[in-house]
């Protein structure tokens, strides 16, 4: 027998699970530019066309309202697309559909029909690339009732977190953060102990804690090493889904931290990271030590490459909000 865990790209655990749904549903079906023969601008749907066929991987024409207006109709008629947005900043020209429609179609019928869709968002910076390829859209989509949000930050959560979002009922805004596509990480192909909606905790620890998702988490992870070597115990939290938002361990770790530092690579205001920090103001408000704080990106638009480390958050930043939060 083959060993179940494999190592594998973040990239490559996403088309293993796409190709696992496929095979065990003939309904899933893929929508996207050039994700057939080309595979996708970041090859997550490589061979799938050849492999599955035109009629379930198909080439769209570059409409994004087009591409969820169809998927919509389909899962009317029975069937589970998943949709690829080719980059985060192209998700726009079919917010309407997705927020109007999809997210509202199973309310407005009183249950009576469900919206099994799936739409992959490629987001997120650290690539270097132009203008609307490096966008960070989460908290547009979490504050739309009727939409599910993941986002995995490992090759494991990858494989499996697409495979259930793909067999949920209600639409699922896929978040895959794009800057982790080619690191490696081991992969259980047999089993999946986290549920879709889970948060977890990755790192254990008991003077504050931090919290973040998609590849923030890398930087949260690389913070907790360097703030070991001063000795301080930092406890990292992956969120993992963005609505809802699984706040027990969040709660659980604050409770016995005193402390929680939120990080996120979008801006700061009117956010996910500020959803958060109410939420635990109101509900651990007498465990806190200190005032919950935020590392986001600035309240600006995303810059040129070349300012991208400037104005997305890393270790350093969030190790300074560690310290003023351990200062109080």
């Amino acid at each position: 027998m083959s060993d179940p865990i494999q190592e594998m790209p973040f990239a490559r655990a996403l088309n293993a699970g796409l190709r696992k749904a496929m095979e065990d549903d003939p309904k899933v079906l893929l929508m996207g530019e050039d994700i057939g023969p080309l595979g996708g601008v970041f090859r997550i749907t490589e061979h799938l066309q050849r492999d599955f066929g035109p009629r379930r991987v198909m080439d769209t024409p570059l409409a994004e309202s087009g591409i969820v207006g169809t998927a919509i109709g389909l899962a009317m008629r029975g069937y589970r697309p998943v949709c690829e947005i080719q980059f985060d900043g192209f998700i726009f020209p079919g917010f309407d559909q997705i927020t109007t429609q999809l997210a509202k179609l199973t309310n407005r019928h009183e249950g009576a029909i469900s919206m099994p869709v799936v739409i992959r968002v490629p987001y997120g910076g650290h690539i270097g690339a132009v203008e609307h390829h490096q966008e960070s859209p989460e908290a547009y989509f979490a504050h739309t009732p009727g939409l599910r949000l993941v986002s995995p930050s490992t090759p494991h959560d990858a494989y499996w977190m697409i495979q259930e979002a793909i067999a949920s009922d209600d639409p699922v805004m896929f978040f895959e953060p794009k800057s982790r596509y080619w690191h490696k990480g081991p992969v259980d192909m047999a089993e999946n102990a986290v549920p879709l909606h889970a948060s977890r905790i990755v790192r254990t620890g008991t003077d504050v804690t931090v919290v973040g998702h998609g590849a923030m988490v890398n930087v949260l992870m690389q913070a907790a090493e360097l703030a070991a070597a001063e000795g301080i115990s930092i406890e990292v939290i992956d969120l993992r889904s963005l609505s809802p938002i699984d706040y027990d361990p969040i709660l659980e770790s604050v409770r016995r931290t005193g402390r929680l530092v939120v990080a996120s690579e979008a801006p700061g205001s009117v956010s996910v990271s500020s959803e958060i920090a109410a939420t635990i103001a109101e509900k651990a408000f007498y465990s806190l030590e200190s005032p919950v704080l935020r590392v986001t990106a600035f309240d600006t638009p995303f810059p040129p490459a070349k300012l991208e480390t400037i104005y997305l958050p890393d270790a350093d930043r969030v190790l300074e909000a560690v310290d003023r939060a351990l200062a109080y």
